[in-house]
């Protein structure tokens, strides 16, 4: 999957994250209870995680922590691309973005606008859009000054 900041944000950029990290543990409602790697094929609404301190383009792997911790990220939304055929980055990135604006006020309970927090997207790589018939995006939040997050932001209207 391949990761855009929206627009907006200069280049805060969630990035690789280390291979030797421990998987985040899940409790029995899906959410994360214990920091630890998250398989960015397996994220969920709800789940936060951080940005990274390396530079990639590609994302494997992101630290999942419990959204009572603070964080940097949290999934709002996820969705698959209707596209068949590999749309080139430019048109995957545009249907992202629009995609999860779409999504935004719904899940958070505030519009775009009027909102404290933006988002970014996960988007499939070309590798992985051939490779493993990856179409899902996934829908980021994050706080606009960069200030971490604590607590869900979902239906929490910042």
């Amino acid at each position: 999957m391949m990761d855009q900041r929206h627009a907006l944000c200069v280049s805060a950029a969630v990035l690789l994250f280390s291979i030797g990290c421990s998987p985040a543990e899940r409790g029995d409602s899906g959410e994360i209870e214990t920091a630890g790697s998250v398989d960015a094929f397996k994220m969920q609404v709800g789940d936060c995680f951080d940005d990274q301190t390396a530079f990639s383009d590609e994302v494997s792997d992101v630290p999942g922590v419990p959204c009572a911790s603070p964080h940097d990220n949290e999934v709002f939304a996820t969705f698959d691309v209707s596209e068949n055929e590999w749309p080139g980055e430019d048109q995957l990135n545009e249907l992202a973005n629009e995609g999860c604006l779409d999504r935004f006020e719904a899940a958070i309970g505030a519009t775009y606008d009027e909102s404290v927090l933006m988002f970014t997207t996960l988007i499939p790589s070309k590798g992985s859009w051939g490779q493993r018939a990856d179409r899902e995006v996934v829908c980021a939040a994050y706080h606009m000054e960069l200030e971490k997050l604590t607590g869900t932001v979902l239906n929490s209207g910042r």
